[in-house]
């Protein structure tokens, strides 16, 4: 697919709809992904950290996740015009599971808090294949890749926080050859769960729950900045 590139991070044109359908034909072909939410903090990061571009670049899909993008698409004359966040992207890939009979697995968050979030899960899917689950605290690495890989899991969800989820991942790749999907997915344990409410639906469909998060908890204020020195450096590359 053709990818858009924004201060030198790549970023998926797809929707929801049309990087489902890419991974049917992926997972037919026996093919791994791996999907990364991409918002302005992140691109900044990498600004500042090869190593985080690397792995954004490295990345199967790179979602746009946040309303900056958009904004630099709009800017760029791209192609991206509506918002795939992270944890609207586990919502389709359950619903996708269950349809498809994908087994899945759950990694990360406090051990209340993914089980709270599968039993959720489960009982909005009743027909999901759930491999397994485990809590981030787990300290051997070694005996989780070997117990995920046991479950058979094809779908597996990290929530490890950005880029360590990342990083999890591009480490064990290739010691789970039969998961077929990784999705890094940052505090989406804490929504499934209820942990954690979501911005109303009117700020969700503005792009604009960035206001509501930093309203909620003005100490996020200095996160936030990063969208506007983002955009700056969008102009500037014009």
């Amino acid at each position: 697919m053709m990818k858009e590139k924004y201060l030198g991070v790549n970023v998926s044109p797809l929707t929801y709809e049309g990087i489902i359908s890419d991974l049917r034909v992926r997972l037919a072909e026996g093919k791994q992904s791996t999907i990364i939410a991409v918002n302005p903090e992140k691109v900044m990061s990498a600004q500042r950290d090869p190593e985080v571009k690397e792995l954004i670049n490295a990345s199967t899909y790179q979602i746009a996740d946040g309303v900056g993008i958009l904004l630099a698409a709009k800017i760029k004359g791209g192609n991206i015009h509506s918002r795939v966040t992270g944890v609207d992207m586990m919502a389709k890939l359950l619903q996708f599971a269950e349809s498809d009979g994908h087994s899945v697995y759950f990694y990360g968050a406090k051990e209340e808090v993914v089980t709270k979030a599968v039993a959720n899960i489960q009982a909005k899917h009743p027909n999901i294949q759930v491999a397994g689950h485990t809590n981030g605290y787990e300290k051997d690495e070694k005996a989780l890749v070997s117990k995920i890989h046991q479950s058979g899991a094809k779908i597996l969800f990290v929530a490890l926080g950005s880029p360590r989820q990342e990083l999890w991942i591009r480490r064990n790749l290739d010691q789970l050859p039969n998961v077929q999907v990784f999705q890094g997915v940052g505090g989406s344990f804490d929504v499934f769960s209820g942990t954690v409410k979501r911005a109303p639906a009117l700020f969700r469909k503005l792009g604009i729950e960035w206001l509501y998060r930093l309203l909620a908890s003005p100490s996020r204020l200095k996160r936030q900045l990063n969208l506007p020195k983002f955009l700056f450096k969008v102009l500037q590359s014009r």
